[in-house]
């Protein structure tokens, strides 16, 4: 189930929803990138390393005005982070 960022209602513009969400990409995409490069094992820096190239995907597949895809993309990646952050 994803929720509308808190920060982010129906005034906001459409441009903003999607520099939130490839600035979102771009975190997220920080945080795997350097788990995969401390990564104790192999498989689990190739593991990491692929989810850094599908985030990179999903950024450049979402259409730019696609206001809910944006906002659905953001709700996951920020579920992501906090579960990264977390060490889960």
């Amino acid at each position: 189930m994803s929720q509308t960022p808190r920060a982010l209602d129906e005034h906001t513009p459409t441009t903003i929803v999607y520099d939130i969400a490839a600035e979102t990409a771009n975190e997220l995409i920080g945080l795997l990138t350097h788990r995969s490069d401390t990564a104790a094992d192999p498989a689990t820096r190739e593991a990491r390393w692929q989810r850094v190239l599908a985030v990179r995907d999903a950024r450049r597949a979402v259409d730019p005005l696609d206001r809910q895809a944006l906002l659905d993309q953001i709700s996951l990646w920020k579920t992501e982070i906090e579960t990264l952050k977390a060490g889960r």
